[in-house]
């Protein structure tokens, strides 16, 4: 079966487990974990999301969790233990790599639902824990991966399945960013600082959502003087075929992606993980251009996907299942391994 084709199941089924016995909510009351850029497009989106409320933010900095509360609404509490007691129904984990994984460890302790931001966690060893506690529990568990829920991405598919350019099996994309202040938060090896897991978790879902599952993995790096990845250059092997992907600091990459199938070819320029054009280009001549403007800071579409599986009483979600996550993840600790970068929680 193909990636369209796998991805035309995926979308009609969820896993599901009903947690507690008790009715879903119609209103899903959220709490946050974090202050930051993330969790402030997470909240300014969760505005444009029926049925959906923030309800509390925690921060280990207080002063940050009151200005975000002054901002977009909601309580704050003093320890993280208070919120995960309070009435949430999931949480929204939006801090640094190095705390995923106990965070989200904790907040399914608790019988809260977790939507983590990418990457999922520091490593395959650290996301497996998470997944059975979440199986354990019966709760929903999902990383916060945004681009196939766009309007231009679904449009795209959609466009796709009527006039197709046949199987997709190359896929080329990346993304540099130039000019990130030296402290900035992702050239601080100490909380899974570096290019690969800030940037690399995008160019990995779109290789495997369009070529299927990772089998093999080559990289070349570069290590900056701060201990983390500055540049990573992947050529990864899949199932339907073969992707050129980039992650950077210090350098200005487009931030392109290219689609090619037999029949044609896909080109969705600058900033492609929040996607609003799309070239499509037919080996007859044609050219299509598809727009599609998002909403807000677009995280309001992968939360509204969540809500909707929280509410079906789903624990996985269709679209970025856990294997998916578990690929993504695959790829990048497999790209780790292969330029030495080791955090120090792994040591």
């Amino acid at each position: 079966m193909g990636a369209d084709a796998d991805r035309k199941l995926q979308n009609t089924m969820c896993r599901k487990i009903v947690s507690n016995g008790g009715e879903m909510p119609e209103v899903v009351t959220w709490g946050v974990i974090g202050g930051g850029d993330s969790a402030s497009r997470f909240a300014a989106g969760l505005r444009h999301v029926t049925g959906a409320k923030l309800t509390c933010t925690w921060t280990r900095k207080r002063e940050v969790a009151e200005v975000f509360a002054a901002h977009f609404g909601g309580a704050t509490t003093r320890t993280l233990e208070q919120m995960l007691s309070g009435p949430i129904d999931a949480v929204y984990i939006a801090t640094h790599p190095d705390s995923h994984h106990a965070y989200a460890l904790a907040a399914l302790a608790a019988g809260k639902h977790v939507l983590c931001e990418k990457p999922s966690m520091l490593n395959g060893q650290q996301l497996e824990e998470v997944l059975v506690a979440a199986s354990v529990r019966g709760l929903l568990f999902m990383e916060a991966m945004k681009p196939p829920f766009f309007p231009l991405y679904r449009r795209l598919l959609k466009h796709l399945e009527q006039d197709p350019i046949g199987q997709v099996a190359f896929v080329r994309a990346g993304s540099s960013i130039a000019n990130i202040s030296l402290n900035h938060p992702i050239y601080n090896l100490d909380v899974g600082g570096g290019s690969l897991l800030g940037i690399g978790p995008y160019e990995a879902f779109l290789a495997l959502d369009w070529l299927g599952p990772v089998e093999r993995v080559q990289t070349f790096g570069q290590i900056g003087p701060t201990g983390i990845d500055t540049f990573a250059a992947l050529q990864t092997r899949h199932l339907n075929g073969m992707a050129q992907l980039y992650c950077g600091l210090g350098l200005h990459g487009e931030g392109d992606a290219l689609l090619a199938g037999p029949l044609g070819n896909v080109a969705i320029p600058s900033k492609w993980w929040n996607p609003v054009h799309a070239t499509i280009r037919y080996i007859d001549g044609r050219t299509v251009e598809l727009d599609e403007p998002f909403e807000s800071t677009g995280f309001n579409y992968e939360v509204n996907h969540f809500c909707d599986l929280l509410r079906s009483s789903c624990t996985e979600s269709p679209i970025i299942t856990h294997d998916m996550s578990r690929q993504m993840m695959s790829i990048l600790d497999h790209a780790r391994v292969a330029i030495g970068l080791v955090y120090p929680q792994e040591l």
